[in-house]
């Protein structure tokens, strides 16, 4: 059997698995199914491998080769017979709308009815029915067609960095870029982006329907209860009034839906065929937890009962990690434009998006514009943290040894000297007292310097390597506070009692628990806006991993809301990120907080400024103390601000502008990346080929320019200009004389 007849065999399985009924050319019956699959179709110009009718009429032809055969050379034979046909042949169109290229593994489809016809790369073929929707849909009604006539955007509650990212993404979308990334710093609103264009998508651009992946069940309730309360700015309805909303919960998917909300691996589980999916394997992060076991992608087949053309959009939330790597052939499954949604794009996450970033909106800019808080760093480091520790080998010394999958601890000597490091603690090797010394020292300088002045503790989310530390973490906390089991709770996949998401809802909403410790349940996505401060006691390898942790604690909260679960909280200026295993020294973390010293005033710092005094960590600290001003500043004070600054072409959008776009322009003068790209253009080489000098350079440029508005005194005075009198209700006075003034008698 030679190459092209075993790829002929693949086909046909494919064409076959696809709903269509396969047939010899001698032997045609084009009544035997709504699509039937014509083998050497004769033609004017030579005969196609395959040609594909649709209730009665040719829709398409298919070229088949061998195995190994490059296909985008075969498109200009296979346009050839799009335009063979017989005309006195039943069709729909000429030249035929649809065209396929195969070698049964690899197979190409052009969809001659789009603006722009493109072939792309699909899993299998269409199914007739689908074919016969495209059909009918004509050429305004493509899904292409309709991406470049979207009218214009309802901006109504949209923030300004919403507004760019749908606007950007939607001109992706109409050139036809398969793949796309939302860069969106934690807490700028990218559930409610996401579910604006989705809104717009279905309504307008006539998506049939849209899936939408989340890497844990909890992040799926999450967005469902979004999209419960996403209100239409062009009709008031509801979105879940308007259109169905599924988050799944079976293995089925609702012929109603226009929005599927699920986890990726309930989706492969899908795929795979089977009937039902256990729920608690969702409580994980698929993104995060790929097995190091598995070097591929896991192996996906063609399931007819979830066709390729199910999803014509997928939105990916959180797609920063591992998802690229076992679970992109169920990405690839489907026919279908992929949009990426993620505050930390890695290299690999820009690679699988073709480099197509249509919006990035960082920490910095987020906190210019008063959507983030920025954070400070206390670091709390003990001895065994830094250097481990040794336990001797002593006859009649009995030592704890504590089972990890039981927790049952039996005492017996040491076999041997043991020194371990501190890379090795809480997990061959638990310190009690490295525990405890790090929850007592976090305990007395919670009220005196982390949170001056403060009676309740702050809400806290302490991060645990795993779930026997944390359960260490927990009753260590409790003691040391002296608190009762309502104070501290322990929240991952293995507490039982409540839900997950009861003790979330508790966590966010409610006076107790105080302080919640976790591994990865609340790691990524989770909302937690009155969330205060982090502790870190795990090491985290990963960049962007621990870039989405510190954005637990970067939500922006009305003051209302914060002092209802923490009641002496005036106002959430920043977030405290304790640093207990050195996390925030580490260079790959890139972890600087704004204010780079939070301890000098900022009378201190505009007066270095004022002496024209020139340094990255000077213009840092001073846009992290504005911006936390500005977020207690009125409306008189913003205003008296705005006089002192030179606004950018098109002027401000309101007062409060002026204070955001001087805190963003000291943002952007230390952004390692903006200056790189300033350095390329000004020095004529490549970002690679900037040196370390013409770096510093360009830098000291920056900062120089964005320091120099505070040169003018009269900025610097409205800026430590108290906002409010301070009313003494309690010092006594004392009468020191009381009589006519003589003066006033001439």
């Amino acid at each position: 059997m030679t190459p092209e007849q075993l790829a002929r065999q693949v086909v046909d399985r494919n064409l076959s698995a696809a709903g269509w009924i396969v047939q010899d050319n001698a032997r045609m019956n084009i009544s035997a199914g709504r699509g039937v699959a014509i083998r050497e179709f004769p033609l004017e110009i030579g005969a196609a491998d395959y040609a594909l009718y649709v209730d009665g009429k040719v829709v398409g032809v298919v070229e088949a080769k061998p195995e190994g055969h490059t296909l985008t050379g075969v498109e200009i034979q296979s346009a050839k017979y799009t335009a063979g046909l017989d005309a006195s042949i039943p069709h729909y169109l000429m030249p035929l709308p649809f065209a396929y290229e195969t070698t049964g593994k690899l197979t190409r489809f052009t969809n001659n009815i789009d603006p722009a016809s493109r072939s792309r790369e699909v899993f299998n073929f269409h199914r007739p029915e689908e074919l016969r929707h495209l059909v009918d849909l004509g050429a305004v009604g493509q899904l292409r067609a309709r991406l470049q006539a979207m009218p214009e955007l309802a901006e109504g509650k949209l923030w300004p960095v919403q507004i760019r990212a749908i606007s950007n993404l939607e001109a992706s979308l109409a050139q036809d870029r398969p793949r796309a990334l939302i860069q969106m710093t934690m807490g700028s609103g990218k559930t409610f982006t996401s579910i604006s264009f989705i809104y717009r998508l279905i309504k307008f651009a006539g998506a049939k329907r849209v899936l939408f992946l989340v890497d844990r069940n909890n992040l799926g309730e999450q967005t469902e209860n979004e999209y419960q309360l996403y209100t239409s700015p062009y009709n008031n309805l509801k979105f879940t009034e308007e259109y169905g909303v599924q988050r799944l919960t079976g293995n089925t998917v609702s012929s109603s839906a226009k929005v599927v909300i699920t986890t990726i691996q309930r989706l492969y589980s899908m795929l795979q065929g089977e009937e039902d999916f256990d729920a608690n394997r969702e409580d994980e992060s698929a993104f995060e937890s790929s097995s190091p076991l598995v070097k591929e992608a896991l192996p996906i087949v063609y399931n007819p009962a979830i066709p390729i053309e199910t999803f014509d959009f997928i939105v990916v939330d959180e797609c920063h990690r591992s998802i690229y790597n076992q679970w992109r052939q169920v990405l690839d499954y489907f026919v279908a434009f992929l949009i990426g949604l993620t505050a930390t794009p890695t290299k690999q996450t820009l690679g699988f998006f073709n480099g197509n970033l249509v919006e990035q909106y960082g920490h910095e800019a987020a906190v210019a514009d008063n959507v983030n808080v920025g954070f400070d760093v206390y670091s709390i480091r003990t001895q065994i943290t830094s250097d481990g520790a040794k336990l001797d080998k002593e006859p009649g010394f009995f030592v704890p040894h504590r089972d990890r999958r039981t927790r049952a601890t039996v005492y017996k000597e040491l076999d041997e000297e043991i020194q371990y490091s501190g890379e090795q603690l809480d997990r061959t090797v638990v310190s009690k007292a490295q525990i405890r010394l790090i929850i007592h020292t976090f305990r007395d300088q919670l009220f005196t310097e982390i949170f001056p002045n403060r009676e309740h503790v702050p809400k806290t989310l302490v991060f645990a390597k795993n779930d026997n530390h944390a359960e260490d973490i927990v009753k260590i906390i409790r003691e040391e506070f002296g608190k009762g089991n309502d104070f501290c709770q322990k929240i991952t996949s293995k507490t039982t009692g409540k839900k997950p998401k009861e003790l979330l809802a508790e966590f966010r909403n409610s006076y107790n628990p105080r302080i919640a410790v976790t591994v990865d349940m609340i790691a990524t996505g989770t909302d937690f806006k009155p969330l205060e401060c982090l502790l870190f006691m795990r090491n985290i390898n990963s960049w962007a991993y621990f870039e989405q942790m510190k954005g637990r604690g970067s939500r922006v909260i009305d003051a209302n809301s914060l002092k209802s679960v923490t009641p002496d909280a005036a106002c959430k200026t920043r977030f405290v990120n304790v640093d207990a295993v050195g996390l925030c020294k580490q260079d790959k973390n890139q972890s600087k907080p704004l204010d780079r010293q939070p301890t000098v005033s900022l009378e201190r710092v505009l007066k270095e400024v004022s002496k024209d005094v020139v340094h990255p960590d000077l213009a840092s600290t001073l846009g992290a103390k504005i911006s936390r001003l500005a977020g207690n500043r009125s409306e008189g004070w913003h205003k008296d601000v705005a006089q002192f600054v030179v606004p950018p072409s098109g002027g401000f959008a309101d007062s409060q502008s002026a204070a955001s776009h001087l805190i963003s322009t000291l943002f952007d003068s230390v952004d390692a990346g903006k200056n790189r790209a300033l350095a390329a253009s000004k020095f004529s080489v490549t970002p690679d080929q900037v040196t370390d000098t013409q770096l510093d350079e360009i830098e000291a440029e920056q900062v120089r320019t964005a320091l120099l508005p505070f040169h003018n005194p009269q900025l610097r005075e409205i800026l430590l200009r108290p906002e409010h009198q301070v009313i003494d209700k309690f010092t006594r006075d004392q009468l020191l004389t009381s009589s006519f003034d003589p003066e006033a008698k001439k």
